[in-house]
């Protein structure tokens, strides 16, 4: 709101004041929720206070805003500033035609470093790592580190919790945490506080598993090893909450069909991310037609099942959405693997047999209050019961197979249990009608 002021009245000193005195974060989060107006008439009135802290907490679509109107020194200044980690997701942001130009305003090491970090592939460790890191040799004092540290200046990262313990073929055979190259006093050999390391992570590890090792072993950061073992950046905890938090987002969205809708957006973009899926969902939903039109004369004749039709469709296709998220989240979180997948179907199908008894017996007793058929009761009993075991089974059985597959069951599961859960729910409960009550 501040900065929103400040704008429409085109004062610079109060726009420069308090993009300086703001935190980064605070300051990336305003320009987040402005129009991709007013960010380019804010940084076009104070190019200068756009630092590279703020870069590097900008989202893709406002740096596809803001940089366009930096010139190629000021953003390879910055670039040069930050993490190689951070550099490199803001050279992703550039258009082709000026990334050259802004690389080669850059210092050689600096450069070198963000160009090495796009020979690795979109969302590998090798893309996301930082490629600042503090390495010693096991036979090195306390002091010693300390001493190489403090000539390193600017080299050093940003941030780093552990000094890693290399051989000298630079694999990583170890590592000691900060604070106790603190604690102790210089004379003392970092061998005798040395720890193993839990994890090195391959240069080529999609950073979803990146993510798990680090959720699973409780780490706050872990070397990056090349080919030959030999470590070549580090990836740290503040870098793979990021991670998390994305890799969580996309699969939420993904359950439900849809993209990630920005705030820079428009409709038409989100018209072309969403009408694929409910186009496929309309075919679906004309499968489902197809099954109740072979039933049509039985409907016809007793309306009471039109009415209750919709109810035994719903509860089957809640049943399913709800084994269908325990599931992705299983298979996401590594809680469901092949060990346990024959443990997990039969949990499900057990679960599925209990919750349609229950609701089975309400729905029928309902159906015996609310119409005067003889055997419409026990037509809803059964399809009720029929339709949540074929719900709970969907539900686990489709992620498991597209997982197996090769597919993400996050994002074509709904799909197919939406489809199982409708056209089983319809068959169910018509065909038990037309054979009990015809």
């Amino acid at each position: 709101a501040q900065l929103t002021g400040a704008l429409v009245a085109e004062d610079r000193a109060e726009l420069r004041q308090l993009m300086e005195v703001a935190h980064e974060a605070d300051i990336a989060d305003q320009l987040e929720q402005m129009s991709s107006e007013q960010r380019r008439a804010i940084v076009d009135l104070v190019p200068d206070a756009v630092t590279p802290d703020i870069l590097a907490e900008l989202e893709d679509e406002v740096l596809e805003d803001v940089l366009p109107r930096l010139g190629d020194q000021q953003i390879a200044d910055a670039l040069s500033e930050m993490d190689s980690d951070d550099a490199t997701a803001v050279v992703e942001e550039l258009q082709d035609n000026r990334r050259e130009d802004v690389l080669s305003a850059m210092p050689d090491v600096d450069r070198r470093a963000v160009e090495d970090s796009f020979t690795y592939d979109e969302e590998t460790a090798g893309r996301v790592m930082q490629r600042e890191f503090v390495a010693a040799p096991d036979f090195w004092s306390v002091g010693q580190v300390i001493d190489h540290m403090r000539a390193q200046g600017d080299n050093l990262p940003e941030i780093f919790f552990n000094i890693y313990v290399i051989d000298a073929k630079l694999k990583p055979t170890g590592y000691v945490p900060i604070s106790q190259i603190m604690r102790n006093p210089r004379e003392r050999k970092i061998s005798d506080l040395f720890e193993p390391l839990l994890v090195k992570i391959p240069q080529d590890m999609d950073q979803e598993d990146v993510a798990y090792q680090f959720s699973k072993y409780h780490l706050i950061s872990a070397p990056v090893v090349d080919a030959n073992d030999r470590i070549i950046g580090m990836i740290t905890v503040d870098d793979i909450v990021n991670v998390i938090q994305d890799e969580n987002t996309e699969d939420m969205l993904a359950l439900a069909g849809v993209s990630d809708a920005g705030l820079t957006d428009t409709a038409i973009s989100t018209v072309k991310s969403r009408a694929p899926w409910l186009f496929i969902n309309l075919l679906t939903a004309i499968l489902a037609s197809f099954v109740i039109a072979m039933f049509q004369d039985q409907i016809g004749s007793v309306v009471a099942l039109a009415i209750l039709m919709p109810i035994v469709a719903s509860m089957g296709g809640n049943a399913g959405t709800q084994a269908l998220a325990v599931a992705v989240r299983g298979l996401a979180e590594r809680d469901l693997t092949r060990a346990n997948a024959v443990r997990a179907v039969r949990r499900e199908l057990l679960a599925a047999v209990f919750i349609g008894l229950i609701f089975a017996v309400i729905l029928a007793g309902i159906t015996y209050i609310w119409f005067d058929i003889p055997k419409l009761p026990s037509v809803i009993f059964i399809a009720m019961i029929v339709n949540h075991i074929c719900a709970g089974l969907a539900g686990i059985l489709v992620p498991l197979g597209l997982k197996r597959a090769g597919a993400d069951p996050a994002v074509a599961s709904s799909v197919f249990v939406t489809t199982v859960t409708d056209v089983i729910g319809f068959f169910a409960f018509l065909g038990t009608a037309a054979l009990l009550l015809f």
